[in-house]
């Protein structure tokens, strides 16, 4: 039997963006409060939110937008991680800017450790990428599009997009 390198690289990359969910899903959260949200996107659905980049692009002049929708458009897929925003209930914290949980509950600010938790998700699986040899990129303009599409749960707030790609050359480098 024979395999072409297209379908190979295609299954490696979505081999490695399942081991990146498990990754973000298994990272340390705050109280032991897992409030991560995990998608991950190719083809047509990937595209659709690339196109709505490039909307925002030229509608709002956000140059970035058009760029990381190129990049969208060339991967293959992309990892999509997101939080939910409640307080944790921490003590004598405050991180938050507000004085303690039920202040920032009262004035629908974001918990801190929300926020944290899905940082280290993010980098719990950009981790697993790297070792995997996939390029990828964390990008803000690819989860703020995905949330606007309502392509997420409704109580996910924050997102971030990480597009996965196996080229000759990284997409994401000298852009």
């Amino acid at each position: 039997m024979i395999y072409h390198a297209a379908e190979m690289e295609s299954e490696a990359i979505l081999a490695v963006a399942r081991l990146m969910v498990v990754a973000a899903r298994t990272a340390p959260k705050g109280k032991g409060m897992d409030r991560l949200a995990t998608m991950v996107m190719t083809g047509a659905d990937k595209d659709r939110v690339a196109e709505r980049m490039e909307a925002i692009a030229s509608e709002r002049d956000i140059p970035f937008f058009q760029r990381d929708a190129l990049n969208i458009r060339q991967v293959t897929a992309v990892v999509v991680l997101g939080t939910t925003v409640a307080p944790l209930g921490i003590p004598f914290c405050g991180f938050c800017g507000f004085d303690d949980c039920a202040a920032c509950a009262q004035n629908h600010g974001r918990c801190s450790f929300n926020l944290v938790d899905l940082g280290i998700a993010v980098g719990s699986a950009v981790a697993v990428a790297a070792a995997h040899h996939v390029d990828n990129r964390i990008m803000f303009s690819f989860g703020r599009v995905t949330l606007e599409l309502g392509l997420l749960p409704e109580d996910v707030k924050v997102a971030y997009g990480i597009p996965l790609s196996v080229t000759g050359k990284n997409p994401f480098f000298d852009r």
